[in-house]
């Protein structure tokens, strides 16, 4: 099961660490430093954590974009009330 993320085109640095009965995995974004990490559990296999990890990358990656864009269609010049 491959996740194909468009937001992603360099793909991401994954890293798994065991960590008890529980499997920790990270993904990175190479270009924008970004990292996330999840938890879970080993047995249902590396793929599928994997998928789960550059998912959750991919939906921080867009939340990311998205608070980019609102900030630049923000007028900043506008005067308060104190300006005046």
């Amino acid at each position: 099961m491959r996740f194909k993320s468009d937001i992603l085109p360099e793909g991401a640095i994954i890293e798994m660490v065991r960590q008890g009965a529980y499997v920790k995995v990270s993904a990175i974004d190479p270009v924008s430093k970004l990292e996330v990490s999840i938890v879970g559990d080993p047995s249902v296999g590396p793929d599928i954590l994997k998928s789960h990890a550059i998912r959750k990358l991919d939906r921080m990656l867009r939340a990311r974009l998205e608070d980019q864009d609102k900030q630049r269609r923000r007028p900043q010049d506008i005067p308060s009330g104190w300006d005046l």
